[in-house]
């Protein structure tokens, strides 16, 4: 009875226009994304590499120079953009691509794509997750929202129950007619992705595993909108209302529940401005050591601690030259004032996670869309990432100049250049993204929720029986 069922479902699929007409449309537009999706990855990837070579061959060809005065001259290291953006670009396009990186401070990654766009970038751009998160929920309420409502309608319920079936095999047949045309869409996107990702040879290694932990993602998620739709078919007598409802709830589980979630996360844990967080920075740097004030406090206390670790009565007489040395340890000071603070943004980061997670209650949206942007690295944590491992390289970079003119110079020597090939010495930046376990162990609370949703969808779908 479920296979008869299905066969009678899906030969109405194919003879409603209007869902012929809205399948051919999602096709398109799917198809159109990746597209327009798979030339962004292409470009912008070709576009860091040659930054990214560019780069380290101005820092290489400095030629003779202080390391001070090339510690200030900085460099800039590149976001690499991860195979899965393709799928999903999540906030890369309104975050940073690049950070300066120079003696002192702390920057913020710049040159986000948005940045460059129209205002008309506010209203979105279309790529495969918008598809996948917004587009084919709609589908899937417009290709069940009669499912059984229909029946009742036509008077063929009875008929049914005549011919032997039972509820759940009539509800299981009806679930599957609407599932299989989904999952032949989503199991051609990720197929076509999947080849196409494999083919190119990016900063990051593609990743089947990563690919199918995604791909199992949105199944469950469609799952949990096709529970919704048949719950709601089977408990209205008349097909407009069950439309109606349905689409309300499309409304509030993917356009309302995020953005009341995001506000009131940001309502509870505020973010500092930019301005208070660089005043506070300012004013914490002020009270410790500053490697360029030789005449501070801390500066004093540092010199008697060096001068009693070695056993010498004046800095002359340090196998080193001091002031490279006190420049290194205020390095390190700032550092840490900067880690701190930073430490501080991301603890409010997570706690605004931990709300969104706890409202995840609201709508399946919202546990879909962090897995998909967290496994796609295109989430905030990637970000986090990116920036400590930059600010990571930043330290190390400060050390090895610092430490280079320590070990050359002595206390008070002016004129010093360290030579050409002292830069081709400094290790390159190599970033690697968080790997698929990292990741999806960082998501628990999201994979948790979704689970929820799916067992609680389905459980609701087959406790509650159809009127009749």
């Amino acid at each position: 009875m479920i296979r008869k069922t299905i066969i009678k479902e899906l030969k109405e699929f194919f003879r409603d226009g209007r869902i012929k007409i809205s399948g051919g449309i999602v096709l398109l537009l799917l198809s159109v994304s990746i597209w327009i999706s798979y030339n962004q990855y292409t470009s912008t990837t070709k576009e860091v590499e040659t930054a990214k070579l560019a780069e380290r061959a101005i820092w290489e060809n400095q030629g003779d120079k202080n390391p001070h005065s090339a510690a200030h001259y900085g460099t800039y290291v590149f976001k690499p953009k991860h195979p899965l953006s393709l799928l999903d670009q999540g906030v890369d396009k309104y975050i940073g691509t690049s950070i300066f990186l120079t003696a002192h401070n702390r920057n913020e990654a710049e040159y986000s794509n948005v940045a460059d766009q129209t205002g008309l970038a506010r209203f979105g751009v279309l790529s495969p997750d918008f598809v996948l998160l917004f587009i084919i929920p709609l589908l899937i309420i417009l290709m069940g929202y009669n499912s059984i409502t229909k029946e009742r309608e036509m008077g063929t319920m009875s008929l049914l129950k005549s011919q032997g079936a039972t509820f759940w095999k009539l509800i299981s047949g009806k679930w599957l007619a609407i599932f299989i045309p989904i999952f032949g869409i989503t199991t051609l996107l990720f197929s076509i992705a999947g080849v196409l990702l494999s083919s190119i040879n990016g900063y990051t290694a593609f990743s089947w595993s990563a690919l199918g932990a995604l791909y199992v993602v949105y199944l469950c998620y469609y799952a949990i909108f096709i529970n919704i739709v048949l719950l709601v078919s089977q408990r209205v007598k008349k097909s407009g209302v069950s439309l109606v409802i349905l689409l309300g709830v499309w409304i509030m589980s993917c356009l309302a529940a995020p953005k009341a979630a995001s506000n009131f996360a940001e309502s509870k844990y505020p973010y500092p401005t930019r301005q208070e967080f660089a005043t506070k920075v300012q004013e914490a740097k002020k009270q410790g050591l500053d490697g360029h004030n030789p005449w501070s406090e801390e500066s004093k206390k540092l010199e008697q601690d060096v001068l009693s670790e070695y056993g010498v009565d004046s800095i002359q007489q340090l196998p080193f030259n001091f002031a490279a040395y006190r420049m290194q340890k205020g390095e390190e000071y700032q550092a840490s004032i900067y880690k701190s603070n930073y430490a501080a943004l991301k603890t409010l980061f997570e706690k605004q996670a931990d709300t969104y997670n706890t409202l995840s209650i609201l709508s399946p949206f919202l546990p879909a869309r962090f897995l998909s942007m967290g496994i796609a690295r295109t989430d905030y944590y990637s970000h986090w990432s990116f920036t400590d491992a930059s600010e990571d390289y930043r330290i190390t970079t400060q050390k090895f100049l610092n430490d280079n003119l320590a070990n050359n110079t002595t206390y008070g020597e002016r004129g010093y250049l360290a030579s050409a090939d002292t830069w081709k010495e400094l290790p390159k930046f190599n970033y690697q993204p968080q790997g698929l376990t990292a990741v999806l162990k960082q998501q628990q609370s999201s994979i948790l929720a979704l689970l929820v949703w799916v067992i609680f969808s389905t459980a609701l779908l087959f406790i509650f029986k159809p009127k009749n």
